[in-house]
């Protein structure tokens, strides 16, 4: 019996087809192993010593597969072939092993680029051993990984209150988001002008020309500045009599762009099908562990010779052999850094297009994408004449210019052309037949004004083929990095373009001005190399990691004296073009305009950064950073803005450090305020829309069946509904105010049949995630479901999961850093109960024991119940 291991369900599925009853085939669901999330996973005092964990999902799968090799003679590691995978393969190995599952077993590994039957039984028939470089190639990424984030994070929590992680390359990939914003910020528009006319030939077909020259003087594209100028030189267009004076056709061959590799795949599927990195890649592991395509994490661009034939035939068969080329053609890698370790990716039966096959939605769309790119890439060049045509008139005043194509021969443009990120220039018209010294009229004459644009946001698309561009990180890693960026709100989209958030550019700016190094893209793409040279075997893994250790964590200690004053005055300095844009009246855009005296300057508070008067608390003036986008002015005043007259007295309009938000009286008690919900902006807001905030929780109506009031409001955690204890998600703010029973009572039974909260009868939850033990109160640290959202909880303090932040992701340290922030504050803490204070008793009594026990017995008891008998015995 042979047990073969692979990562998934589905690839073991369909292996299982290819292999006979001889065979059994079991998933390893990913990573078995990984490092825990906190400190001492990595050693670098006892030589890079790693301490792997197998977590509670796992254990199970490795079970199995244990169980398995009872009656098994050979165990088969049939993981994906490349770093990732052989790192699982090696992770199953040491699982085995440790279990003692494996002895007197023989076990191989085989690799197959393609889960077809004939790679499956070729891959089978070649087994080889673990490859171990490549092996330390993924250690030294995990090492160099975890030791960056758990080094450099915690001094961002400490030095920058509501930053959320720093990474080896994810920092460098927001650097490139928010230089291009710095970029675009600094822009100077430039005004110029362009002359054009509509011109028709003999025949009357017309055609689009630009001016080319004007008095005497060849143009380019800024040279006419004005209006007057341009005015002067359209009307000198309009009248003249215009001959063609050249006809210049130039042949040429456009050949097709090679096969996809995984970052070409995710900038053409963000251009032409919509998809961000991730759900391009999820739908190609679907493909490829369905037996569709080959493998999708590649930076190779050649093709097996035997797909290179069917490709080949297929064309010939479909387009006819004027579309084959006479020579198969080969390409080979322009990209810094490229490994070319395995095949680009095409599909693994070429004569078979997405309508042969039975898939739907996605995977077909992509399924078409990637098998149109590979059979293009095996096509004939596309012959292309551009064609450029001057045209004069007789006083020498103007002269134009038509530039143009025809397409002779379509070739492989038949079925495919690669997607651009700018606009289509000039030379991709299509003029009609010209001859020099025909005459052409002038049916139209036109002059624009323009001004010069700033550099593009990049786009999923523009971002990955820059980070490649630098050879910084890898095609596999691209997805999640992008991702990360997003979860940890550094980043948002607009028009599929990233826009560096306000706490992004905070990290970015730390990063830059205090390890510089660390973010340089030449210092991160020759890390890349260097692990490149791992994998190769020229670099022991080791070496690599104390070179980079020995630098780093020098970096790190000289900036632990660092105050906090300083960071935010380098903040100030770096980020006042942003925070303190200049002002219409010229005056100093740092001046508060409530007190009139104050300098406003970044604060750093529990929650992220605002802007602050420095004449605090005399002036409460704050405001987020995000008011920088629209200038300081207007900003709300300390008394508000008055928006008119509320059931219970003047409803105003305030600003605080988290924003804008709307107060009303409420009699004797404080009064009623409400915050502005995201996307509402102060200007948009009126009396009506300030006292449906601050009416909130609506009334929705009674539960037919619990009779229990249904509630609409608005939470820290967004929309919701309420019925009694129990909470759902709305998906909108509108939903707030729109929402009728019928919906309310669907959303609410819902929530209830997926496992309410506390209301109907079920027993508490278990936690979320356990983390391991505090240090200061000795007690275990968990992740736990609460009424208003997930919090953590030691034992004494509770703090808050912050919104951006998955429970689940929650790590020990970054719990202990906002389980002290909370104690500092002085809040979170559970209520002790009237039996606590019997804790000291035992303390007395213990007192009076003979000599030896007491020792004992304080030994036995945690840290705070050693303090509470110390102070005990004081009082007595």
């Amino acid at each position: 019996m042979n047990v073969v291991v692979v990562e998934s369900p589905a690839k073991a599925k369909t292996i299982n087809k290819y292999l006979g009853s001889d065979y059994k085939v079991l998933a390893s669901y990913g990573h078995i192993r990984d490092l825990p999330p906190k400190d001492g996973s990595v050693k670098p005092d006892d030589d890079f010593a790693m301490a792997w964990e197998v977590d509670s999902k796992s254990s199970k799968h490795v079970k199995a597969i244990a169980d398995a090799m009872k009656d098994a003679d050979h165990l088969i590691l049939a993981t994906d072939p490349d770093r990732e995978g052989e790192a699982i393969s090696w992770h199953v190995l040491e699982a085995l092993n440790q279990k003692k599952a494996l002895k007197g077993k023989t076990v191989k590994r085989v690799t197959f680029n393609a889960i077809t039957k004939p790679a499956v039984q070729a891959a089978m028939a070649a087994p080889r051993d673990i490859d171990m470089e490549l092996v330390d190639a993924y250690l030294a990424r995990r090492a160099l990984d975890y030791l960056v984030g758990f080094t450099l994070s915690p001094v961002l929590w400490r030095k920058l209150p509501g930053a959320r992680s720093a990474g080896r390359v994810q920092s460098v990939a927001l650097r490139l988001i928010v230089d291009r914003e710095v970029e675009i910020e600094r822009f100077k528009p430039q005004e110029y002008w362009s002359v054009e006319a509509l011109l028709a030939n003999q025949k009357g077909e017309t055609f689009p020309a630009r001016l080319s020259a004007y008095d005497g003087k060849k143009l380019k594209r800024l040279d006419i500045e004005n209006e007057a100028m341009a005015t002067a030189a359209r009307d000198a267009v309009r009248t003249g009599k215009f001959t063609i004076s050249a006809v210049e056709a130039k042949p040429t061959r456009r050949n097709p762009p090679p096969p996809f590799t995984t970052s070409t795949l995710q900038q053409e599927a963000a251009r032409k099908l919509g998809f961000n990195a991730s759900r391009t890649m999820q739908v190609a592991q679907r493909l490829y562990e369905a037996g569709h395509i080959t493998y999708m994490r590649t930076d190779g661009v050649s093709m097996d010779e035997g797909a290179i034939r069917d490709l080949r035939a297929s064309i010939g068969k479909e387009f006819g052999k004027d579309y084959v080329p006479a020579e198969p053609r080969k390409y080979a890698s322009k990209i810094k850094n490229a490994q070319e370790a395995h095949e680009a990716i095409r599909p693994t039966e070429p004569s078979r297009a997405a309508r042969d096959l039975t898939l739907e939605g996605d995977q077909s769309r992509l399924y078409e994408l990637i098998w149109k790119r590979a059979v293009a890439s095996q096509m004939e060049a596309a012959s292309i004449e551009r064609t450029t045509v001057d045209l004069i008139e007789p006083t020498g005043t103007v002269e134009l210019r038509a530039t143009g194509q025809v397409i002779l021969f379509d070739g492989f443009l038949k079925l495919y052309q690669e997607g651009r990120d700018d606009e289509e220039d000039e030379e991709s018209r299509r003029l009609p037949q010209l001859k020099q010294g025909e005459a052409v009229a002038v049916r139209e004459a036109k002059a624009d004004q323009h001004f010069t644009e700033p550099p593009p946001r990049f786009s999923e698309a523009s971002l990955v083929k820059k980070l490649e561009e630098l050879g910084i990180g890898r095609p596999s890693t691209y997805a999640a990095i992008l991702e990360k960026l997003r979860e940890r709100n550094y980043v948002k989209t607009e028009k599929n373009r990233f826009i560096p958030d306000d706490r992004g550019r905070l990290v970015t700016a730390f990063m830059e001005n205090f390890f510089s190094k660390y973010v340089e893209y030449d210092f991160t793409a020759d890390l890349e190399e260097k692990l490149d040279q791992v994998s190769a075997g020229e670099l022991p893994w080791k070496k690599l990691m104390r070179e980079f250790w020995t630098e780093f964590h020098g970096a790190v200690d000289d900036i632990g004296d660092l105050r906090i004053g300083d960071v935010i005055e380098k903040l100030n300095e770096v980020l006042g073009p942003h925070i303190f844009p200049p002002r219409e009246d010229g005056s100093d855009p740092r001046t508060c305009q409530v007190c009139g005296n104050g300098v406003l300057s970044l604060r750093l508070g529990k929650f992220g950064a605002f802007v602050g008067c420095s004449n605090y608390p005399e002036c409460k003036f704050t405001r987020p950073l995000a008011g920088a986008e629209n200038g300081d002015a207007p900003a709300i005043p300390a008394e508000g803005i008055d928006l008119g007259a509320g059931p219970s007295g003047p409803v105003t309009l305030k600003t605080g450090r988290f924003g804008p938000y709307v107060e009303m009286p409420n009699g004797e008690d404080k009064p009623k305020r409400a915050s502005l919900p995201r996307g509402w902006a102060p200007d948009d807001l009126n009396l009506e829309k300030a006292l449906k905030l601050l009416m909130l929780p609506r009334e929705v109506g009674m539960h037919p069946s619990e009779n229990e009031m249904i509630l609409a409001g608005i939470g820290r955690y967004g929309p919701y509904l309420q019925m009694g204890k129990m909470y759902a998600t709305l998906p909108s703010v509108e939903d707030v105010f729109e929402i009728q029973m019928n919906r309310a009572v669907a959303v609410i039974d819902e929530k209830k049949a997926g496992g309410g909260k506390g209301r109907f009868g079920r027993a508490a939850p278990a936690p979320i995630k356990e983390l391991g033990e505090s240090p200061v109160t000795a007690k275990p640290v968990r992740v736990l479901n609460g009424r208003y959202g997930p919090y953590i909880n030691d034992g004494e303090t509770n703090a808050n999961v912050p919104k951006d932040k998955k429970p689940e992701d929650v790590t020990l340290d970054e719990a202990l850093a906002l389980l002290a922030a909370r104690a500092e504050m002085g809040g979170g803490k559970k209520k002790k109960r009237p039996a606590a204070k019997k804790v000291a008793a035992p303390a007395k009594k213990e007192a009076a024991k003979p000599k030896g026990a007491a020792p004992k017995k304080a030994a036995a008891k945690k840290a705070p119940a050693k303090k509470a008998a110390k102070k005990a015995a004081k009082k007595a």
